[in-house]
């Protein structure tokens, strides 16, 4: 069973839980310290890594999506690969859409089929600890609200790498609602001077179908549920109810009664994420309804120029 994040991880200072776990980070600390990249550049296609060093809900599946909508734009041909998972089957459902994602196993088998294909750039989402591979572009995405947490590795905080290991990567995708990011990319200069820093904010598409005068119970298994409830809340949907999930949570159909239940009862409408919404069955939708959302980046013509640059 999937077990939902611990809050203290995104406390803003480290708590004596997150104290008690330090040793047991040490086994990853000496991991990024020891493997280095020795991945060599696939020659045949050109290859961007998006991916995070804070674990879940930071954004990279809708940038990624962004991304190849934008170098489509530019006339490339594109790809998009992601590592099968079997409990990610929604994100591969969404890449499906409008993408040509090859999924495979091992990256590398995902890579070489999109080579073949006569691929000019692939897509990764996920990847920047596989340190076998060597990328050409590496966005490192962050979500502003939780940032990097409480600071401290995994299992003591929700980091997989520290803020030192962005020296290694091209640029960093901040996403959220509109946040100040002025101390953030203070903070990321910090560590490198050069990295390209980019804002991106997450924007409804299908607001018209909800009115303002319905309330809602809302019910989420995503990365980072906060920021899908402050979204819901700056476009003046009106929560009633929220129930969290852990991330990718498979529901059952005991689960969707009993949130049905519960709205019958607060006499009010279900609202849920797109990624929540395909793991429903086709009889648990009924009665649901799903906020489409899309990343805007603010600074799009840098990014569109950055992009050239670098391919």
């Amino acid at each position: 069973m999937k077990l939902k994040k611990p809050n203290f991880w995104d406390y803003k200072k480290p708590n004596l839980f997150s104290f008690l776990l330090l040793p047991l980070t040490i086994p990853i600390f000496l991991k990024n310290f020891f493997t280095k990249s020795n991945g060599n550049k696939f020659e045949k296609i050109k290859t961007i890594c998006v991916g995070n060093i804070y674990v879940g809900g930071t954004g990279k599946t809708s940038f990624a999506i962004k991304l190849n909508a934008m170098l489509k734009k530019l006339n490339f041909k594109t790809a998009i690969i992601k590592k099968y998972y079997k409990d990610q089957i929604d994100e591969q459902k969404i890449l499906k859409k409008n993408n040509k994602l090859y999924c495979e196993s091992e990256r590398i088998v995902a890579l070489q089929k999109a080579a073949l294909d006569k691929n000019e750039i692939a897509i990764f989402d996920d990847g920047l600890q596989q340190k076998s591979l060597s990328y050409d572009i590496s966005f490192v995405c962050f979500n502003i609200q939780n940032w990097i947490g409480n600071g401290f590795l995994l299992p003591a905080g929700p980091l997989r790498e520290s803020l030192s290991s962005l020296k290694n990567y091209t640029a960093v995708i901040l996403t959220g609602n509109n946040e100040n990011t002025r101390h953030i990319k203070s903070q990321i200069k910090n560590y490198n001077s050069k990295i390209k820093i980019f804002d991106a904010k997450y924007t409804p598409i299908n607001l018209k179908k909800f009115k303002n005068n319905k309330t809602y119970l809302v019910f989420s298994g995503i990365g980072n549920p906060n920021t899908f409830k402050k979204t819901l809340l700056i476009n003046k949907i009106r929560i009633t109810k929220s129930i969290v999930f852990p991330d990718h949570y498979q529901y059952t159909n005991k689960d969707i009664i009993q949130i049905k239940q519960l709205a019958k009862k607060l006499k009010t409408r279900i609202l849920t994420t797109e990624k929540d919404y395909i793991r429903l069955s086709k009889n648990n939708k009924k009665n649901i309804d799903f906020i489409k959302v899309q990343l805007v980046i603010k600074n799009k013509k840098n990014l569109v120029n950055f992009l050239k640059t670098k391919l």
